[in-house]
């Protein structure tokens, strides 16, 4: 119980964290646009300048891309946008993105009104947007805004959805943006070298090592680099924070199994004084099957399997509570119903191995009993 019990709640730990820190990003990663490299050199700073990831080389990653994963193209149209509504307008600070209907699972958003963009609208590029909470609250404050017309940087465009609220990080006002088809974005807003950004978002968390680097082999061969050149591409992690929290989880599993084996350890010596008094209860048992010609290894082979057996329904009562204490635990940080599989049988082993130590001493006592003196015993 003390082994499958803390490690299933350490496993529905891990589940709720790896959900909820996937809804906010946390398991994707972006390939975007190098910066300029900078060298000192003796005539002074030279800066390299990387060229743009272009939108046909964005749709070929997205369309060649074979892993388990959520592909999502998006391009930056205006950082100093401003909305406006019949009489009422935002500051130009909003952000306006181009991007397809992935965008919402890649990024973590979703919707508190209204619906995504469909195929034909990303591949048609019309004009529809989605809005951040901040920009429905100033314009929008007493009716809902999906079917409304808002002038975008002077272009009109129907509200089709609302973002539900997502908050600010570094900077960034994730309620204060308009997202718009990329390919209407690409008409509308055409900037000279502007890049695309990607973003994939693994199924499994526990992939995003793999899957990082292969998004990384295949956006080289796309860009036709050798494999001495260096990425003219960068890879942006976003789980940092999670990385972290795993790993302090797995102190705690360390500490489990210290705890688990201590546990395991005063159960064994327990086990075995219980199978010592059983052999000597049992004395006279053992000499009249001696004396029926029974060996020194019917008699050990006895007691091992009847100490093994009790460890193992012993074990699987404790797996059933430690199932059921862990899952109470998990269900506690939004984690579902967990079922252990691989400490399960590492339980039962652990249980059956318990059983064979602690039966040892007692069974080779047993074994050697001498049956004349065996058959005396009162």
């Amino acid at each position: 119980m003390a082994l499958v019990g803390i490690l299933t709640a350490i496993d529905g730990i891990k589940a709720g964290l790896t959900s909820q820190f996937s809804s906010m990003g946390a398991n994707s990663f972006n390939i975007k646009n190098r910066g300029a490299n900078i060298q000192f050199g003796p005539h002074g700073k030279r800066g390299r300048v990387y060229r743009s990831i272009t939108y046909d080389e964005a749709i070929r990653f997205a369309e060649n891309f074979r892993f388990p994963a959520t592909v999502s193209l998006a391009i930056n149209a205006s950082w100093n946008g401003t909305i406006r509504f019949e009489d009422k307008k935002t500051n130009p600070n909003v952000q306006v993105m181009g991007s397809d209907e992935n965008y919402l699972l890649t990024g973590g958003y979703h919707l508190s009104e209204g619906r995504n963009f469909s195929e034909r609208e990303i591949t048609n590029g019309a004009d529809v947007a989605l809005i951040g909470k901040e920009i429905r609250d100033k314009l929008f404050k007493s009716f809902s805004p999906v079917g409304q017309f808002v002038s975008v940087n002077g272009k009109r465009y129907k509200i089709i959805g609302v973002l539900a609220e997502k908050g600010s990080s570094m900077g960034f006002g994730g309620d204060r943006q308009v997202a718009i088809p990329i390919n209407n974005a690409r008409n509308r807003f055409p900037k000279a070298g502007a890049s695309c950004v990607i973003t994939v978002a693994m199924r499994d968390i526990a992939h995003l090592e793999i899957g990082t680097e292969e998004a990384r082999a295949k956006f080289r061969n796309i860009r036709h680099l050798r494999t001495l050149d260096d990425d003219n591409f960068e890879i942006l992690r976003s789980d940092a924070i999670t990385q972290k929290l795993f790993e302090n989880l797995s102190y705690v599993t360390t500490a489990a199994i210290f705890i688990a084996f201590i546990t395991l350890l005063g159960a064994g010596i327990g086990l075995m004084n219980i199978l010592l008094v059983s052999v000597t209860e049992r004395t006279r048992e053992i000499g009249t099957r001696k004396a029926l010609g029974a060996t020194k290894k019917d008699i050990r082979n006895q007691f091992l399997i009847e100490a093994i057996v009790i460890c193992i329904m012993g074990g699987l009562g404790g797996i059933a509570l430690g199932i059921l204490l862990g899952n109470l635990i998990g269900n506690a940080v939004g984690a579902g119903f967990i079922i252990p599989w691989d400490w399960i049988s590492l339980g039962i082993s652990v249980c059956a191995g318990v059983g064979l130590l602690s039966g040892s001493i007692p069974a080779r006592k047993a074994a050697r009993l001498a049956p004349i003196e065996a058959l005396r015993h009162e």
